[in-house]
């Protein structure tokens, strides 16, 4: 009896079929988006603190070697500013430092000294000059004023002749001038984080002093320098500098006998700028007094301004004492001995001599020709 087999079935046929994507889950998706919206956030928020923000190093840097201490004799200004250094050699500073000018210097973070002559001054105190001969490190108007929350920073003089810098607070929120100004300060640029110009100090004093605005700059600095009215030169027969103290630099050992000669010559040039002729007899011996009398000093020195003072040399070869040193006057151009200029450097070799004692100029030959300022 043959048996009779149910049929087979075909085995069934295998495919390669790509895998169904994973399921689309937004709760892992949602913290990536939240993650880069806060990055991006932060990023720019960088970047506007960056644009806020200041660093003094950086901007004294920059701006240092355009920022000038302005030196003046004049028959009504305060004879002493800061100011800051442009192209084409103008220079802006406070008016009130240069009234009816005999004559105008100008002194670098380095030391070096240029004339200058004035162009005019503002209503709004701001006085132009144009300075004589070249200096490298001149500043550069802001190209539109910083955002009103941005940092700003001044930097000027201070008596000692040093260069500080100091924030003003931003344009919303300043500090009051009163509190970071002396003198000196007066005439110095108000910058923004690039070491830029955005504004100048001007004042008669420092509890009136103001920040004029960078549009009013760019007019004075400007071709014409519109908005300035000449500044009409000193008439008077005696006009003056800074009345401040001078203390001469020491180059040499500070011994005992260096610091007594730094003395000696430090109150002669104070006396000296205060006009106090009568004073000046008292630095002088009695040989020299009786050449040098009070009536010619008058004569030669009521115009004169005599800073930059540095002791280069002191020795003692005898009873003797020999001092060498350096400085600089300004003048009025009519001065005894000014041929025509308003700026000279000394170079004087001063011999003195103990009198009862103390220590007296006796003479101070000329070690070296003057020579002119540029």
């Amino acid at each position: 009896m043959t048996s009779i087999e149910a049929p087979r079935r075909p085995a069934a046929a295998t495919t390669a079929e790509p895998p169904l994507p994973p399921k689309f889950r937004l709760r892992f998706v949602l913290p990536l988006v939240v993650f880069a919206l806060v990055l991006g956030a932060g990023a720019g928020w960088l970047v506007r603190q960056n644009s806020l923000t200041l660093d003094t190093a950086e901007v004294l840097e920059k701006a240092g070697p355009s920022i000038v201490k302005v030196l003046a004799t004049t028959c009504e200004g305060t004879g002493i500013a800061s100011g800051v250094l442009l192209d084409d050699g103008l220079v802006l500073t406070a008016s009130s430092s240069i009234k009816q000018p005999m004559s105008v210097a100008l002194v670098t973070n380095t030391g070096e000294v240029r004339p200058a002559n004035v162009l005019g001054s503002s209503a709004d105190g701001v006085a132009v000059l144009r300075m004589v001969g070249q200096l490298p490190g001149k500043a550069q108007l802001a190209p539109k004023d910083p955002p009103a929350a941005a940092e700003r920073a001044v930097v000027a003089f201070i008596a000692n002749g040093l260069q500080t810098i100091q924030l003003l607070g931003p344009a919303e929120e300043p500090k009051p001038l009163r509190t970071l100004l002396n003198a000196t300060k007066l005439g110095a640029p108000a910058l923004d984080n690039k070491g830029r110009v955005v504004g100048l100090i001007t004042g008669d004093t420092v509890p009136t002093a103001k920040i004029v605005p960078l549009e009013k700059l760019r007019q004075y600095a400007g071709p014409g320098q519109v908005g300035l009215t000449p500044e009409p030169g000193g008439k008077c027969p005696r006009s003056r500098g800074p009345q401040l103290a001078i203390v001469p630099e020491l180059a040499v050992a500070n011994t005992p006998l260096a610091g007594e000669v730094q003395k000696l010559l430090g109150d002669y040039l104070t006396a000296t700028n205060k006009h106090d002729f009568a004073a000046v007899q008292q630095f002088y011996s009695k040989g020299l007094a009786r050449h040098l009398t009070e009536k010619r000093d008058r004569d030669n020195h009521q115009t004169s301004y005599l800073f930059g003072a540095r002791i280069i040399e002191v020795t003692q070869p005898g009873a003797e004492v020999n001092a060498r040193m350096t400085y600089t006057a300004l003048f009025s151009p009519n001065s005894p001995g000014a041929q025509g200029q308003t700026c000279h450097r000394l170079d004087k070799r001063y011999r003195m001599v103990r009198e009862n004692g103390r220590l007296v100029i006796d003479s101070a030959p000329a070690v070296q020709p003057l020579r002119a300022c540029d």
